[in-house]
């Protein structure tokens, strides 16, 4: 076997190992991604205010700067044509039109649970992540890359959907994991992503516990999405969008 022949074997495992043979689509800093089933289209969120919407090829079909926010997670509202995003700092929901890229609102989320500041930061960077939608509540996630004594910074928070001006924190849950950045709903089941622990954890909101978890290859996991088709995509910080087949994963 030649010098050539060994080369092209060794970039091959190690592109497969990096995940770099998943890139669909290279995207600056994407930091949430969800899938609408009524466009069959993806929308990527990037930390300094861009969405971009995406076919499930990668093509780029859209994108737009929408202001000066910090983009987390986004979830797709194809009742209502919007999408949600989780805006760190601010600590807020941006809501936007699919059709338009329009700002519609931008709703404040308060820090206190039963009259007490709770979700506290590790790190001033550090806030509200990953956003899913189930029903008529939102499902968001709190990071921190460690845990406080008898707090846990990387709650998972439940608020309505449908507020005007600011939501109060409803319910909490508890998953013993760090650095959540990002999650969706699918098939009655919520998905999370830990990028320090490179992990995709299912968990159940009706029995309130983690059913499965599966390791991820190595890249900077900040968002998680599914189609219709059993696939699963993610959103890699780094600047790419990765696609797999769900079974790869098992959960």
């Amino acid at each position: 076997m030649n010098k050539m022949i060994l080369a092209g074997m060794f970039l091959s495992i190690m592109i497969g190992c990096s995940g770099e043979s998943n890139v669909i689509a290279n995207i600056p800093e994407a930091s949430g991604i969800c899938f609408s089933q009524k466009s069959q289209t993806l929308f990527v969120a990037h930390d300094e205010g861009k969405v971009y919407e995406i076919s499930k090829e990668g093509k780029i079909l859209r994108k737009k700067r929408l202001g000066k926010y910090n983009l987390e997670g986004v979830v797709c509202d194809d009742v209502k044509g919007e999408l949600l995003f989780a805006v760190e700092g601010k600590d807020s929901i941006l809501v936007v039109g699919q059709k338009n890229l329009k700002v519609r609102n931008n709703i404040k989320i308060k820090r206190a649970y039963h009259d007490k500041i709770i979700l506290k930061k590790d790190k001033k960077s550090h806030g509200i992540e990953g956003i899913a939608m189930v029903d008529d509540f939102l499902y968001i996630s709190n990071q921190s890359h460690k845990f406080f004594p008898k707090k846990d910074p990387s709650l998972l928070i439940k608020v309505a959907k449908d507020a005007k001006k600011k939501v109060t924190i409803l319910e909490l849950f508890e998953h013993g994991h760090k650095d959540v950045a990002g999650l969706t709903y699918h098939d009655k089941y919520l998905f999370m992503v830990s990028d320090s622990e490179n992990l995709l954890i299912k968990y159940s909101l009706e029995d309130k516990k983690v059913v499965g978890t599966a390791k991820l290859p190595l890249f900077a996991q900040e968002g998680v999405a599914f189609d219709d088709d059993g696939h699963i995509y993610f959103a890699n910080d780094r600047g790419s969008v990765l696609k797999y087949k769900r079974e790869k994963f098992g959960l």
